[in-house]
């Protein structure tokens, strides 16, 4: 676990329920956002064997999340990113992602490629402020209009 104040990370995996819990009002979210697409992005949100999971702690109640899934042989794929929305304006989010980093480094990936949608303004500047880089949509997202892709050398 990381101390920074009174907020608290831990690495954890997706068995975590309090990852669960986040991941459940994640998706509300997502589908208030886009109520007639949600379904085709679902399939590509599965986190039930994901080993590489950031929680974030304000006191003891969980605030915040993400994850990491093995992209390629040097890269991962950051997932699932949600703050509450009660504890947004905090700089969780930014605690989540650069420990997702740090943590995708040290096991010796070079690289962090990641899917956030064209609603999501507020992961759009997160993800722009911490230099993560604009790129083509990959994969399963070629063709999502909503998707917009990233991707950050590491280290």
């Amino acid at each position: 676990m990381i101390f920074t104040g009174i907020m608290i990370l831990k690495r954890t995996d997706h068995s975590s329920p309090d990852f669960q819990a986040l991941i459940k009002q994640l998706d509300l979210d997502l589908r208030g956002r886009y109520p007639d697409d949600q379904d085709d992005y679902d399939q590509y949100n599965k986190v039930d064997a994901i080993d590489h999971v950031v929680v974030v702690y304000d006191e003891d109640r969980a605030v915040g999340c993400g994850c990491f899934k093995t992209y390629d042989a040097n890269a991962v794929e950051i997932k699932r990113m949600f703050v509450h929305p009660s504890s947004r304006g905090k700089g969780i989010s930014k605690l989540v992602l650069q420990e997702l980093e740090k943590w995708a480094y040290e096991l010796g990936f070079k690289k962090a490629v990641l899917e956030t949608g064209t609603k999501q303004h507020e992961a759009i500047g997160l993800y722009s402020k911490l230099n993560f880089s604009r790129i083509p949509n990959y994969g399963q997202y070629a063709n999502m209009p909503y998707s917009v892709c990233f991707e950050k050398v590491l280290g």
